[in-house]
């Protein structure tokens, strides 16, 4: 099939890598503008572009795919298909009008739920037991199209949002490949959403990833992991920002089930107060139950284990997590 592939990061550029793989032919491929990065403002591809390069790809990297003079690049080029991974976009009518077999999306959650901009990172911050990519047909609306194919998979109790990330962009690209061949054979079916069953997630920022310790210890270690490796989770300690990378959770018994000073440490502490110090982790009292901190980094510092962290830095009993910067 003539395939018009329009997609951004990394999860899409694996996607693209399968469909040139798979002998299907790639007329083009749209994505977002390039972008200055860091505080040198070097200018950064995204990798789906870089991807394109790599193989002679034509590209193209429109500021707004709804502009008339795109939609006549897209009209001259003539898809059968549109293939969509995360482009960052929505599409106008205009342009899902273009291909004859309509254009097709990977969604990387089990629709209708987990609608929008970060359904691999909700499913982990939710306590979701597994998650899966579903092949759609796109509409005006942000992912309600009616659904070709799904696939499940598992999510690993120690599952971050980047080994989810690629997860499922392997199972996404085997996906495709097999709702591309039933538009090819027409036996592609049209299953309708449940609209009733639907949730959005917004897109991510950096003050979600702001950990409050009068949350329960499980939710915050699930936040932890949906947020790593971007945009975060974290605190502060001592003024500088602390980003908490891995981290498991206790019960409180673990605590109150020991001798008197334990226990007294343990009752008097308030939610985000060190109540234990341990050789290769330290541990954080929260509304409910125990975090205990294994992997982390401090401003200005790499990333490391609380192991290596505790032999260089100074910490000790009842210090309070969550105090923010001396000018904020």
């Amino acid at each position: 099939m003539k395939i018009l592939f329009m997609g951004t990061p990394d999860f899409a550029a694996h996607i693209l890598e399968k469909l040139i793989q798979s002998g299907h032919e790639m007329i083009g491929v749209v994505t977002q503008p390039d972008k200055e990065k860091g505080r040198g403002k070097n200018v950064s591809f995204p990798a789906v572009k870089e991807l394109a390069l790599q193989y002679n790809l034509t590209l193209y990297q429109p500021v707004k795919v709804r502009e008339e003079s795109f939609l006549d690049i897209v009209r001259e080029m003539a898809p059968e298909v549109i293939v969509v991974a995360a482009f960052g976009q929505l599409l106008p009518k205009a342009l899902l009008d273009i291909p004859p077999y309509g254009c097709i999306n990977v969604h990387a959650s089990l629709l209708p739920k987990y609608r929008g901009a970060a359904p691999i990172q909700y499913s982990i911050i939710e306590g979701e037991k597994e998650t899966g990519v579903t092949i759609m047909y796109m509409d005006t609306k942000i992912d309600t199209g009616d659904m070709i194919l799904q696939a499940k998979t598992a999510i690993d109790d120690n599952e971050t949002g980047g080994s989810l990330y690629d997860k499922l962009s392997v199972l996404g690209a085997d996906l495709l490949i097999e709702a591309l061949e039933g538009l090819k054979n027409q036996t592609a079916v049209r299953i309708p959403q449940d609209d009733s069953e639907a949730t959005y997630v917004k897109i991510l920022d950096k003050d979600m990833g702001i950990i409050n310790f009068d949350v329960p210890a499980v939710k915050l270690e699930r936040l932890i992991r949906g947020l790593n490796p971007w945009p975060s989770a974290y605190t502060y300690l001592d003024g500088k920002t602390l980003k908490l990378w891995q981290a498991s959770v206790e019960s409180e018994d673990t605590f109150t089930n020991r001798d008197n000073s334990n226990q007294q440490i343990y009752r008097l502490a308030q939610p985000g107060e060190i109540i234990e110090i341990r050789k290769d982790s330290f541990a954080v009292k929260t509304s409910v139950g125990v975090l205990v901190v294994k992997e982390l980094q401090l401003e200005g510092k790499k990333r490391m284990s609380a192991d290596a962290f505790l032999r260089g830095y100074t910490i000790t009993v009842g210090t309070k997590l969550g105090i923010l910067k001396s000018n904020e």
